[in-house]
This record gives C-alpha cells, sequence and structure tokens, in this order.
C-alpha cells in the first residue's frame, strides 16, 4: 500500500502539472498545486478531482514561506515540493541571445530558489521529504542558439544540488539518518508521464541513494 504524501506543485497549472496531478492523486497522494492564474487552476479542478490549488506566485519567497506554513497547519506535513515554473526562448544564434528573453527565463531559476528555501525546514522534518526539478539535457551540451535556456538551467542545477549538500550537513550536524533527497531530473524533451511515473518513484529508494542525484528522462 503507497504511503500518502503531500506534495507541493509549484507553478503547476499547466499541461505537465495536470499530468503529474492526476497520477499523483490517483496513487493516492495530496496534491497541492500553485498558480498566478485562478482561471487556468479552476480549470485543473474540474480536470483532476481531488487536486488541491492555491492562487500563489511561486517565485515569491515571502509567499511560499506564507504557503508552508498554512499547509504545515492544516496538513501536518510536507513531504515533497516540484517547481514547474518554465518555459522557452531561444534561436538566432549567440547575438539573438537577448535580454528579454533571458529575464522571461528566470523566473523559472526564482521559483527553484524560493520554494527551496520557503519549504526547507518543512522538507528536513518530514520522514521522506523531496525536492525536485525539471532540467535539461542542454545543461551537458549547451548551444549558442539556447545559451539564456542552458544558463538558467544549469543555475537551476547548481541550486539543487546546493540543496542536497544542506540536506546532508543537517542530518550529519543532528547525529541523524538523512531523510530528505534532492534530485535533478534532466530531459530532452519533456514527456509528462515519464516524469510522472519518475516522481512517484521518488519514495521506492533512501534518501541517501536519492540525494544529488541526476536522473536521466530520455
Amino acid at each position: 500500500m503507497v504511503q500518502a504524501r503531500v506534495i507541493v506543485l509549484a507553478g503547476g497549472s499547466g499541461a505537465t502539472g495536470e499530468v503529474l496531478s492526476r497520477t499523483l492523486v490517483e496513487a493516492g497522494h495530496r496534491v497541492v498545486v500553485t498558480g498566478r492564474s485562478a482561471s487556468r487552476l479552476a480549470t485543473l479542478r474540474s480536470s483532476v478531482p481531488g487536486v488541491e490549488t492555491v492562487e500563489a506566485d511561486a517565485t515569491e519567497f515571502a509567499v511560499m514561506r506564507d504557503l508552508a506554513d498554512r499547509l504545515r497547519t492544516s496538513h501536518g506535513t510536507v513531504d515533497a515540493v516540484i517547481p514547474l515554473v518554465g518555459g522557452w526562448r531561444g534561436g538566432g544564434g549567440l547575438a539573438g541571445q537577448s535580454d528579454d528573453d533571458f529575464a522571461a527565463l528566470l523566473p523559472a531559476l526564482e521559483a527553484v530558489r524560493a520554494t527551496s528555501r520557503a519549504f526547507d525546514a518543512e522538507l528536513r522534518a518530514s520522514a521522506a521529504g523531496r525536492f525536485a526539478i525539471v532540467s535539461s539535457t542542454a545543461v551537458a551540451r549547451p548551444l549558442a542558439g539556447g545559451a539564456n535556456y542552458a544558463a538558467v538551467k544549469a543555475a537551476s542545477e547548481a541550486w539543487t544540488r546546493a540543496v542536497a549538500q544542506g540536506y546532508a550537513k543537517a542530518a550529519r550536524d543532528a547525529g541523524e539518518s538523512l531523510r530528505a533527497a534532492s534530485v535533478v531530473f534532466r530531459a530532452k524533451a519533456l514527456d509528462p508521464e515519464v516524469l510522472a511515473a519518475r516522481v512517484v518513484a521518488l519514495w521506492d529508494e533512501d534518501a541517501i541513494d536519492l540525494n544529488d542525484r541526476i536522473v536521466d528522462l530520455g
């Protein structure tokens, strides 16, 4: 029997969030999805019975910290946080990497920073906390036409690996076994169904085996 987890999909009101929400709810988990669009959240609720939604900006630390406090009161725990803020802009070679495009991509990194910081205490307190991001194979082989995108993804991966080190250090300093894990999912062309299956499997392994891992989604 699957143990029910409380899972936050931050910025998850899009198509990937819908697939992930449905898979997790059907697996018996409690899923909370944040988004900035009330209409998109309403559409998600009608498509995925049982999902909980909160209108909130995943890139704002204070907003996410408030959500963490509220979920701790209402749900007792938060077991996983997955920021899904994304998007792609590119093309035009190196000269085509505009400041506007870079600024449009930055919210993905901002969401990783805000959510990991805001839910840090909750995930470390969980019996099996998980923080995971969705990255790209472009990090390993960046191209000039996607330099902005690859740079933001690389920074997001670096931050997520720093989260992993923080989990390990906190457990070591407390003289406790590692319970929380921070994971990077990399995909060339993201298949939401594949991502959903891998998220469900995050609790199939101990944190010590998962923490600081880069998982190839193909």
